[in-house]
C-alpha cells in the first residue's frame, strides 16, 4: 500500500507580493526552500489562512534571505500581500516507511525569516 504523506511545510509565511502577470508558481526565499527540502519545480499546496483559499502550484527559487513569498499567475487573485499562508508538499511512501517518516516543518517569523526547523507534527 502506498500512502500520501506530508513531506514538508513552511508554516505561517507572509505573502510579500502577488504578481498576476507571470506564467505561474510561487516564489519562495531560497533559504526556506533549502530548510524545508522543497525543490524548485516541486508541486506544493498553498493554504491561505486569511481567506480559506487552497490551491496547488509549483515552487520557484527567490533570492536567498530576502523573505520573499510571491504568488504568481492566476493564483495571484487568491492572495493579498500580508496574508498568512502555509506551504505544504507531499510524498508517496509505502506503508512501512509512512509509520516512521518524520516531515520537515519550517517555522518563520513575520518577515519570513527562519526561526525553527522541526521534524514532527
Amino acid at each position: 500500500m502506498i500512502r500520501e504523506m506530508m513531506c514538508a511545510k513552511i508554516h505561517r509565511a507572509t505573502i510579500t507580493d502577488a504578481n498576476l502577470n507571470y506564467v505561474g508558481s510561487i516564489t519562495i526565499d531560497e533559504a526556506l526552500l533549502e530548510a524545508s527540502g522543497i525543490l524548485v519545480g516541486q508541486k506544493v499546496e498553498v493554504l491561505n489562512l486569511n481567506n480559506g483559499e487552497r490551491f496547488g502550484t509549483y515552487a520557484i527559487k527567490g533570492q536567498k534571505h530576502s523573505g520573499r513569498i510571491c504568488v504568481n499567475g492566476a493564483a495571484a487573485r487568491k492572495v493579498c500581500a500580508g496574508d498568512k499562508i502555509i506551504i505544504v508538499c507531499y510524498c508517496l511512501l509505502d506503508a512501512r516507511e509512512a509509520l516512521e517518516y518524520k516531515p520537515t516543518i519550517v517555522m518563520v517569523d513575520e518577515n519570513n525569516t527562519l526561526t525553527q526547523v522541526l521534524h514532527e507534527i
